[in-house]
């Protein structure tokens, strides 16, 4: 990395990689060659997103996430509060996009009004990046769930705006075994917090996502999944939420 420049959170940071520039923080739009999965439309949410077919889901189409005003800058956002998932039943009302994704680069913004606040991004419909108001532990905010340490440090607390960046690689396989696991790299309002992350299984059981319910989550297959977000129960809010698609060949994951 040649250098880092901070603006003001509302348009992110700019960070310059081998002469390529790669934006992340709040606010941050969608470069050219990625596509928007959330502009805080019910038409998008509707075209591009549907209920997670796992083992608990309780809803039914369509989509019962509310769409619902940004209450700190204007606009619109979508709610987690599915009626099916109240009491914390994760998996009873997550939804997934329709696309499914092997490598890829992430943007998406998420704002927790209320303490305690809980839900969840799943990479790959996999590997939950955890967004937990209150938790510091390994289960909490910003943590590759249950196995790193949280990134807690770069949360902008209650009723603020925050931002996830990822790059993301698929694990790789050979004659059908895991050669290569899971890499990830965050940042996390603009700062980094993981780099080069191997992710070792799927946390949660069967009613977490794909491979969850295979050999306790240690069964990685190599299917593609999708972006998934997890409704708990609890008020979370999600907006600007875009992807790029990546073929990485080398095991990297740092930008």
């Amino acid at each position: 990395m040649k250098s880092i420049s901070f603006f003001a959170s509302f348009v992110g940071c700019s960070l310059v990689v081998a002469g390529a520039f790669a934006q992340v923080g709040v606010g941050v739009k969608a470069p050219k060659d990625a596509e928007v999965l959330f502009d805080g439309s019910r038409q998008m949410l509707d075209q591009k997103w549907t209920y997670w077919k796992g083992p608990r889901l309780a809803a039914t189409l369509p989509i019962k996430w509310q769409i619902v005003k940004d209450p700190a800058d204007g606009g619109n956002a979508v709610s987690t509060n599915d009626p099916a998932s109240a009491g914390g039943k994760y998996g009873a009302a997550d939804i997934v996009t329709k696309q499914q994704f092997r490598d890829f680069r992430l943007h998406i913004e998420f704002l927790i009004p209320t303490k305690g606040g809980n839900s969840g991004v799943y990479l790959q419909n996999r590997h939950e990046i955890q967004v937990l108001d209150g938790d510091t532990t390994t289960h909490g905010m910003g943590a590759v769930i249950n196995e790193s340490p949280s990134a807690y440090f770069a949360y902008n607390g209650l009723g603020k705006w925050n931002a996830y960046d990822v790059v993301y690689r698929a694990a790789r396989f050979k004659d059908g075994k895991r050669v290569q696991k899971a890499l990830v790299t965050l940042y996390f309002n603009g700062k980094k917090a993981h780099k080069n992350f191997a992710i070792n299984q799927v946390w949660g059981g069967e009613f977490s996502g794909i491979d969850g319910g295979n050999d306790n989550g240690k069964g990685i297959t190599d299917t593609p999944g999708g972006l998934k977000l997890q409704a708990e129960g609890h008020d979370v809010l999600y907006r600007n939420i875009w992807v790029k698609k990546l073929d990485l060949k080398q095991a990297q994951t740092d930008f």
